[in-house]
């Protein structure tokens, strides 16, 4: 079986989002970094991190490591629907709990409700699993935001359900390996991230030529520091399309030949059927206008 890492320890949503995998051994890590670094190094065979939220987004760890730090690969991506509780020990009521600790990203989608609790303050954990444990192993009254899984693991109780402040929150994690791209299906995302040599007038309007001018559909386009200097920033995208579509690599190609420097992040399959229409809807459109040129050509005098 391989070996998946997961940020863990056991009881996280990445160990819930971990567990949908089959004919894997889950490895829970101490942080989204040395699962990637894991994978990198060769200890493990995958890693499966969570790259987005419906609620605050991107989530940095993830995607500053697939573009600074690792040459790695998305193979697939897995949504994960998430429902926050309060998890406290057996007594505790939201009233009493004096410190509120979990993962960054469960304190932002929860930030309404903990406002209103009358004595907590909130603290930071590695994950929502290890801030559950933290209060299982504390004889104070505090809680942890988390998992069901979580509160079952560590003999916890939910004292409040269903605590993020916006309804159809979900996380999209990323299975990530080290060479290998998934087979196209004809449902498919592509990531890649462009770095600029310069930064000039009109610079990321020629990049988003290329798409428009193929009918290459972009899903998703984020700028982000590159670390080398303020104002220095490249642009993380993902587009409809798999790298083994002709479009697709057609783009690509002009891309790193004329415009930027591309890195590549993964062609993989996508949830949901929306992107499959629209390659459909695109497909036709193609071979429509394939058809009308040829029969111009086919008139050419020999």
């Amino acid at each position: 079986m391989a070996r998946v890492g997961y940020l863990g320890p056991e009881g996280s949503f990445s160990h819930e989002a971990a567990s949908t995998l089959e004919n894997v051994e889950g490895i829970a890590c101490g942080s989204i970094p040395e699962v990637l670094v894991g994978v990198s190094n060769g200890s493990l065979d995958l890693g499966l991190v969570p790259l987005e939220n419906a609620i605050e987004g991107t989530v940095s760890a993830t995607i500053d490591g697939l573009v600074f730090d690792n040459d790695l690969v998305i193979e697939r991506e897995i949504v994960l629907p998430i429902h926050l509780h309060l998890l406290a020990k057996r007594g505790v009521s939201p009233s009493s709990v004096t410190k509120v600790l979990s993962y960054v990203h469960a304190l932002e989608q929860c930030r309404g409700y903990v406002a209103t609790l009358p004595l907590a303050t909130t603290e930071q954990a590695t994950s929502t699993s290890q801030a559950a444990r933290e209060v299982a192993e504390s004889n104070e009254p505090w809680a942890a935001v988390g998992s069901l899984m979580a509160a079952r693991l560590f003999g916890l109780e939910a004292i409040a359900n269903d605590i993020e402040d916006h309804r159809g929150n979900a996380t999209r994690f990323v299975l990530v390996g080290r060479e290998v791209i998934a087979s196209p299906t004809g449902n498919d995302r592509t990531s890649i991230v462009c770095f600029q040599d310069a930064d000039r007038p009109g610079s990321l309007y020629a990049i988003l030529g290329r798409f428009a001018a193929r009918d290459i559909n972009l899903t998703k386009l984020e700028s982000r520091p590159t670390k080398q200097g303020l104002g220095d920033y490249c642009f993380v995208m993902e587009f409809e399309g798999h790298v083994a579509d002709d479009v697709v690599a057609d783009c690509l190609a002009d891309l790193q030949a004329h415009l930027t420097r591309v890195k590549f992040l993964g062609s993989y399959p996508v949830v949901g059927e929306g992107a499959q229409v629209r390659r459909e809807e695109v497909g036709e459109a193609r071979r429509s206008a394939s058809e009308w040129i040829e029969s111009i050509r086919s008139r050419v005098r020999p």
